[in-house]
């Protein structure tokens, strides 16, 4: 009678133990962790590139700046390049500076389209699933360190403008923002520099 190699059960156990081990580490993150970690984020400032694909321009058009944003419901776009542009959004109002000095406010409220698409960026940074989900069906894959939440517009009246957005990130911090338009044109807005207080 031949006995069992002792060191056979061990190597096995020892084998499926790092084979579970590596499934949950790489197990997608949840979407409340996920909300969760972004809410503790209270500000920050980063540098963005912003690129746009139009669909009647042979090159992608190119912008950059700076973001800013303050918990919970104020978030600040400044364009250097190619021209001085400011967006402010605070609260219900949304304040745009051009460069050829023209100044006007929208409320938000009358305008649900651009409600929905502010939100987008807003209630992600701030973590505010609710606001989210009041415009989006929202899902969330891969690790923590390596995220992606794609946001599907709900509002036939969102949709005939944005097809999709996905935003990508590790931990708490917003890589890229991708917006897909209905009418085939997108924008790519790569995030950099992210300093969170």
């Amino acid at each position: 009678m031949t006995l069992p190699n002792p060191i056979l059960p061990r190597t096995l156990a020892a084998v499926l133990l790092a084979l579970a081990t590596g499934v949950a580490m790489a197990g997608d993150v949840k979407l409340p962790e996920l909300m969760q970690l972004l809410a503790q984020q209270k500000s920050g400032k980063a540098s963005f590139v912003e690129k746009k694909y139009i669909g009647i321009v042979d090159k992608p058009v190119e912008s950059s700046g700076e973001l800013a944003f303050t918990a919970p419901n104020k978030l600040e776009k400044r364009t250097l390049k190619p021209a001085l542009e400011s967006l402010v959004l605070e609260g219900d109002s949304l304040t745009i500076d051009q460069a050829d000095k023209r100044r006007f406010t929208v409320s938000l409220q009358e305008h649900p389209e651009v409600s929905a698409f502010v939100e987008s960026i807003r209630g992600t940074l701030a973590g505010d699933r609710t606001a989210l989900e009041k415009y989006y069906t929202v899902a969330v894959t891969g690790p923590m360190e390596k995220w992606q939440l794609q946001l599907i517009p709900t509002q036939a009246r969102m949709a005939q403008v944005i097809s999709r957005i996905r935003i990508n990130g590790a931990h708490a911090s917003v890589k890229t923002i991708e917006f897909e338009q209905a009418d085939g044109d997108r924008s790519e807005m790569f995030i950099t520099g992210t300093v969170a207080k």
